[in-house]
């Protein structure tokens, strides 16, 4: 089980010293941190915010996208995700950012292959990017700044996806997660709307919901290149079919794609007030 995989407070990671690397920046106190991931031998760039004060604050955690292609994983810069970032802030919320192994700058061992296209095990995929979630989540715990309950898991794409795995997991501080677009094997060879085993995917759905111990909001638009509509809507149905609580929302076409609605400023009126309205029962 993945929770095995949470390192006790205490022991030492290998990649080097961890915690703030620098100083704060700008009106939301940027700041870069390394956190140990769950092999504690890989650092993970993580950008850390934080509202004004000492705290302690409730604890978001966006979680991003990925790419099973190596070259691109290993160009991917530092995740930002500016818009939510600041929503979030704005109401109180300590927020992390992390870079998962095998992205970008945090490099290391990548655990989130589903394998094959054909015979992917989404359930495996989605079970590696958790640990890293649950990793950094564990760690920022040790922080004063941080409350020790009412974290809540934000998730884009395959980082959504590991936000499903992660709702099955026993990790006390978790309240909540918010996925936005998730799923795994999407655009395959780069064609909108052609997916990667697609009942494979709803079937991982389905695993995910009959673990998950804690509520989900499940957001797509209507203009998802990667997973359209219907894919999404069965997803979530079997995700809540299999036990899970989750509140799925179709939201309207939003920019050229709306796999990326998480990103657009313009599209903050449609999923504020859902965000809002879950956040209230997470804390």
């Amino acid at each position: 089980m993945l929770a095995a995989a949470v390192v006790p407070s205490g022991a030492q990671p290998m990649g080097g010293p961890q915690g703030p690397q620098g100083p704060e920046e700008g009106a939301i106190r940027r700041q870069l941190w390394l956190l140990p991931a769950h092999d504690r031998t890989t650092m993970m760039r993580t950008n850390v915010f934080r509202p004004p004060g000492a705290g302690p604050f409730p604890l978001a955690v966006i979680n991003h996208g990925s790419t099973q292609n190596e070259l691109r994983r290993a160009m991917l810069k530092l995740p930002e995700y500016p818009v939510l970032t600041a929503w979030l802030v704005a109401r109180g919320y300590a927020v992390a950012v992390p870079q998962r192994p095998g992205h970008g700058e945090t490099g290391g061992r990548y655990d989130e292959s589903p394998g094959g296209c054909a015979d992917a095990d989404f359930v495996k995929a989605g079970r590696g990017a958790a640990a890293s979630i649950a990793a950094a989540i564990d760690d920022l715990m040790q922080q004063p700044f941080v409350r020790k309950r009412g974290t809540v898991a934000f998730g884009h794409s395959a980082g959504g996806w590991g936000a499903l795995a992660l709702a099955g997991q026993p990790l006390r501080p978790l309240a909540g997660v918010v996925a936005f677009a998730p799923g795994l094997g999407g655009r395959a060879d780069d064609v909108a709307g052609r997916n990667c085993a697609p009942e494979r995917l709803i079937a991982a759905a389905r695993d995910f919901g009959a673990k998950a111990r804690v509520p989900v909001l499940w957001l797509s638009a209507a203009n998802d290149s990667y997973f359209a509509p219907a894919l999404s809507r069965r997803m979530a149905e079997a995700f809540r079919s299999a036990g899970g609580r989750a509140d799925h929302h179709l939201l309207p076409a939003t920019g050229a794609d709306g796999h990326d609605f998480i990103r657009a400023p313009e599209a903050v009126t449609l999923w504020a007030p859902l965000v809002e309205r879950f956040l209230k029962t997470a804390r």
